[in-house]
Parts: C-alpha cells; structure tokens; sequence
C-alpha cells in the first residue's frame, strides 16, 4: 500500500482504477518559408478553430459548473488575440521567414516565460493557461487531435503531470471518478474546475505520483489531500464506510441547506454565495443561499471591445437583485488588473501587477469610467437590499474618495429622474493588511467589512496561494492571518458594522469554526459548499467556537491550528 499526500484542491471520496494521461508530445518543425502572408493565414484560421473550441468548452462549463468558471476559457479566448503576441509573432513569420507553428509556439514560451520570471506564482499559474491556448493552436495547425481522454473505457482515477483547464473541462463524469497530479496549487484554474464540477481532485502530490501503473487500485480523499494505491482490505472497507456515510450526508446536508446556520446555543449567522452572473444566482438559491456575499462584476467587462454601458450594467445588476428578491446583495466594484486586461483600457505593463494600478485605484483614476458602474448600481436598488463594496483599499483617502463619487452618482441619478434606494450600505474588502491594522479607523467611514482571506493571506504571508510549494505558508489558518481577522472582527463590532469573509476560508469546514468563535457575522463562499458548512457549524456552540478561536492564535503554524481544530472535543 501506498499512500501518498497532496494539497487538498476539491473535496470527495472516489475509488476506482488508476489512468495515467500523459500529454502527447507536440513535434514542432523549424522551417523557412518563402510566403509569410499564407503562413499568417493560416494562423488566422486555426485561432478562428481555437476560438470556437473554447466557446464549446465555455459552454459545458457553464452548463455542468457554473458562468464563473466558464469564465476561465473567456481569458483563454483572449489570449489567442493579444496584440503583442501577434506582433511578435508576425515579426518573426514576416521578418525571419520562419514558418508559422515555430513562431507561435516561440512567442507563446516568450509570454509565459516571462510571467514565470516576474517571481509571482500567481502568474506562474497564469503562464499554464498561456501554454494551454497555445498547445491548442499547435495542434490545430498541425492537424493534431484534442487530447480528450477518449481511451477511457471505465470509470477511472486519472493520475497526471498537471492537467490543463481545457483537459479538466473535458473530463466526461460518467468516466472519470477524481484525478491528482503531480503538479499544481489549490486555486489554479483547475483546481477551481474540479470543485466546481464535483469531482474530488488532489494536486502537488510529486513525481511518486507517476510511478503508479495504470490499473492500480487507488482511494482518493480530495478533503483530506490524500491517494491511496493499492490500499489493503481493511483501508478499503474504511473508504467504502466513508464513501457511504458522505453520500448520505450530503442527501441530507442537501435537505436542510434553506434552514438556518444556527448553533448549539442559539447563534445564527449568515451564509451567502460568491457569485459571478445572474445565473449563479439562481444556483446559490439551490444550495440554500441567504443572499449574495460578493458579486463579481468582472463577467460584465471581459471578452468585449469597448465598456459596458449604463444600460448594459443596469440590466445585469436588476437580473441579479430580481432573483434575491429581498435578500441581501453585495456587489464589488469593478476589479479589473492583475491577471484581468481590458483591451479598451490602457491598464499598462507592470513588473507585478497584483501589487500595482488596479481595482479601486484604477477607478479612482478614470471617475467618470467608474461612475458609470456607480450609476447603474444606483438605478438598479429600489425594492432591493444593495450594498456596494469597494476593493482593494489599502488607505482611508481611497475610501472617502469612493463615498464623493458614488455621492456624485446619486446626485446624477436622481437629477435625471431616477429612483434610487434610500439606504445602501457601503463597505470595503479588507485584503490588505495596511487596511486590518487599520480596522479601527476604517469602520467609522463603512457600514461593513468583508475580508478576502485569499489575498489577505498572500499579501500577510508573502507567498503566492497557487504554489504547492508555498502551501505550507498560504494557509488563511496561519496564526498571522487568524490574529489580523480577529483584530477586523474585534474593531468593526466596536464600531456596530457587520464583518463577513468572502474569501475561500469562510466555506473551508476546518477554518468555520475559528470564524464562528472570532465572531464572524457572513460566511460568503462558493454556493455548492453551503450545505456542507451550514450542517458543520449546526453542530457547534458559539462557546466551543471562541474557546477554539483564543487557543489557536497562539499556535505557531497553519497546520497545527487545523490539527487542534480537527482534535478539539465538542
């Protein structure tokens, strides 16, 4: 028996036989041509190939995930019409007379060499999807297949190096029972795919991975990060149990996910879905969603030439508030930057630019670009509970000058005739830690907080989530991180605001419970995870819960804090 650990990427337990997929090497011919106009032609019609691919891809995304997800092929699509990919890739085609394949696949290794280089392992993640697109070029110019695992025959665990999105997109659920790869962060794309499309996944388990044979027989624990081959009699009848009493669990989880979160001695908080489009609204509603945590609006910028219009974002927002009737709705303001380009806007290069000119301090900058959002916004509240949060805020001068323009926005709607909401609550996204050491200040200009573990914890921590190497640092349980929430919690109660997390923490079962003790008024996650984390924090009481929170910030790693948590005694 074999037993190996990884990073836990998608919950579950599945058993089944081992399929080891092995990408099929691409043979790239280095040639000279003498007709670069036939050769960028051709480039043309396989990304016009590439294009539809994708749009097929996006669609069974959305129809077995979620509009979020599927989101994940529109950045792909955009790749494939970058301008400085192209540029560079005519240049070598027009001026080296190199053929086609060559300068494409050399102008890819470019791109995301250079994303590697930049020392963030965000794009390092990043630099996958690159070589994902640009694979999928490769092979439609050389008449190459998909790589679509079309050889499996019989429910199966796949074993990989990594797996693409594209190649976890395609994966066929009644075939495939979880996979694990060698490589891969818990919050790359496909990482996200996997828990998105319920399969349970465990990444960055190491080359011994692919020292397992085809055929073997595995157990796979995506929860607990764990691979079992060849396991013995009794392993197995202990992952039937398990694989039982999960399944019926989540029947029942299921069953009660409309009910109230209450705990043992009569706490309610609050669980609200991370959604990205109307219809995840519809879907959080499904799985027992009291409301919206975070709505991203991205979806209503990307793959487009120009911006969203009043009237375009009007629309989305009403679709949205209209299916939460009553319920509380809150909205991020555009957060554009990073890993997210807008051909339209000039957002410029930037040695990191997760650090750099994005979200709220773009806006900031171009007030009549962000006043359009603000407007729609207005004009969509009436009849609805709205809140607008802004993102990204790392000084007080940010937020009083997102007040003044969304003050202006008001004063322009109504001016023209519209109705708007008497009373829209308004808060920030606490990611930053400048902004948690400043909670005491911050609370007396907001109405709520809403802290995003994710990069609260990369920023506290320095080390990039998507790492697997890193893991062991970017872990929201880590002591540092815990204490800064704890201070958030502490100063924005003291000042009568509500906290939530609309991070990955609040829907993780063995981080709830700390948030539950902190105090912690919303948990925003992932609508499928609501069921779940409902149930888990039924069975605790408020006092357990703030006995387990004063204990583990005094602990001194991330993975002793989850032990105590799995150990302590309720």
């Amino acid at each position: 028996m074999i037993i190996l650990k990884g990073i836990p990427a998608s919950g579950g337990i599945a058993t089944g036989p081992a399929y080891v997929f092995r990408h099929a090497e691409l043979g790239i011919k280095r040639e000279t041509i003498s007709d670069p106009a036939a050769e960028i032609s051709r480039l043309d019609s396989a990304r016009d190939i590439a294009r539809q691919q994708l749009q097929t891809l996006r669609e069974k995304t959305e129809l077995e995930a979620s509009a979020d997800e599927a989101a994940i092929f529109d950045a792909h699509a955009m790749f494939l019409d970058d301008p400085s990919l192209l540029e560079l890739v005519a240049d070598a085609v027009n001026n080296r007379k190199l053929n086609v394949e060559a300068a494409w696949s050399d102008g890819i290794e470019n791109f995301a060499q250079q994303m590697e280089m930049m020392g963030d392992e965000y794009l390092s993640a990043r630099a996958a999807d690159i070589r994902d697109v640009g694979k999928r070029v490769i092979r439609i110019l050389s008449g190459q297949g998909d790589t679509d695992l079309s050889e499996l025959s019989a429910p199966s665990i796949i074993l990989a190096q990594d797996l693409t999105p594209s190649d976890t997109a395609r994966l066929d659920k009644n075939f495939v029972l979880g996979f694990a790869t060698a490589e891969g962060g818990p919050t790359s794309h496909t990482a996200i795919l996997a828990k998105a499309l319920g399969l349970p996944a465990v990444v960055g388990c190491g080359p011994a991975l692919l020292e397992i044979c085809g055929g073997t027989e595995m157990l796979i624990h995506g929860g607990k990060g764990e691979l079992i081959a060849s396991p013995d009699e009794e392993t197995k009848k202990r992952y039937v149990q398990l694989t039982g009493e999960a399944s019926r669990m989540a029947e029942l989880e299921l069953k009660s996910a409309g009910d109230h979160a209450v705990t043992k001695d009569g706490r309610q908080v609050e669980i609200v879905a991370n959604v990205g489009s109307p219809s995840d609204a519809v879907s959080a509603l499904k799985f027992g969603a009291e409301g919206i945590g975070l709505l991203r609006t991205e979806f209503l910028y990307l793959e487009r030439t120009t911006a969203p219009t009043e009237e375009e974002q009007l629309a989305a927002y009403k679709a949205v508030l209209d299916v939460m009737e009553k319920r509380p709705v809150v909205v991020r303001t555009l957060d554009v930057g990073g890993d997210k380009q807008l051909d339209y806007l000039d957002l410029g290069k930037e040695a990191n630019p997760f650090l750099g000119w994005r979200a709220i301090r773009m806006c900031l900058d171009k007030p009549d670009f962000f006043k359009i959002q603000l407007r729609a916004l207005l004009r969509a509240s009436p009849g609805h509970d709205l809140r607008i949060m802004f993102p990204m805020i790392a000084t007080l001068e940010e937020v009083r000058r997102s007040k003044a323009l969304l003050a202006e926005a008001r004063q322009e709607v109504i001016a023209a005739g519209f109705p708007v909401a008497e009373n829209i609550q308004v808060g920030i996204m606490v990611e930053i830690p400048a902004a948690a050491q400043m909670a005491d200040l911050f609370a007396k200009e907001v109405d709520f907080f809403s802290i995003g573990t994710n990069d609260l914890t990369q920023y506290t921590m320095a080390a990039e989530r998507t790492s697997e190497k890193m893991a062991y640092l970017a872990d929201p349980c880590h002591p540092a991180v815990v204490r800064q929430i704890k201070r958030v919690i502490e100063e924005g109660h003291k000042a009568g605001i509500w906290i939530g997390v609309c991070g990955e923490m609040a829907g993780d079962p063995e981080a709830a419970p700390i948030l539950l003790g902190l105090g912690l008024d919303e948990f925003s996650m992932a609508a499928p995870s609501i069921p779940h984390l409902k149930a888990i924090l039924r069975e605790w009481s408020y006092a357990n819960a703030k006995k387990l929170a004063e204990a583990v910030i005094n602990l001194e790693n991330g993975a002793a804090v989850r032990e105590h948590v799995r150990n302590f005694r309720l």
